[in-house]
């Protein structure tokens, strides 16, 4: 890393970006190369300029924050990722955890958060706002109690994990597909290999394999 964290800033709200740019300006360090108001401008300012960290707001037009991230890695560019939100939702907060999303901040974070959480990323720790940290440490305890006793599940890929907990949500393979920006044909293909690997046979066993497990995958 060099001495410089370059910065690319993505939030649709002109003000609250402004906030961001001068929070993190007053630290020598700390460089915003490039502000965005949507995914698809940030995913460009990103591809173009290789900042070390991006702030992504989640609820970004066009493109939103998880979709960005989501390019991010399939694209494999090498920069480290900060999800801004306004809210503490499980949901989008374990999506972040499967892309390998180092940091995670609400919007009513302070300034000395946001100065350590893009430090701490750039450098390649965690940092999380602490109203999430006891729901994390809970979440990794239960999931890894639950791996042990489910013989196939360590062998699903990320992408078939997000497929398994949006099956536990109820989505259909179409809605899922929308969401990861894929095709329904790969959700049906990667929910073969899911039941393959967790030796899951019969109509709708997956769904209800899901369902009945949906607070510990």
């Amino acid at each position: 890393m060099s001495e410089e964290i370059h910065i690319v800033i993505a939030e649709d709200h002109p003000f609250f970006r402004d906030g961001l740019r001068r929070a993190l300006d007053r630290t020598p360090s700390l460089h915003v190369v490039a502000e965005a108001a949507d995914g698809m401008a940030a995913l460009e300012h990103i591809r173009t300029l290789k900042p070390e960290v991006a702030i992504l707001d989640i609820g970004l037009p066009r493109l939103d924050g998880v979709a960005v991230a989501r390019r991010i890695r399939e694209e494999q560019i090498p920069v480290e990722i900060v999800f801004l939100t306004i809210s503490d939702d499980r949901e989008v907060f374990e999506e972040a955890l499967n892309l390998g999303v180092k940091g995670y901040l609400l919007k009513d974070s302070t300034e000395a958060e946001l100065l350590r959480c893009v430090t701490a990323v750039a450098s390649g720790q965690h940092y999380m706002s602490p109203s999430m940290t006891s729901y994390l440490v809970d979440k990794v305890r239960q999931t890894e109690r639950f791996v042990r006793q489910t013989p196939g599940l360590e062998r699903l890929t990320p992408q078939e994990l997000a497929i398994l907990r949006r099956i536990a949500d109820g989505k259909t393979s179409k809605e899922i597909a929308q969401h990861l920006g894929i095709s329904a044909k790969t959700v049906d293909a990667h929910r073969a290999s899911i039941c393959n690997k967790l030796e899951i046979h019969g109509q709708h066993a997956l769904s209800r394999f899901a369902t009945r497990h949906r607070s510990e995958i």
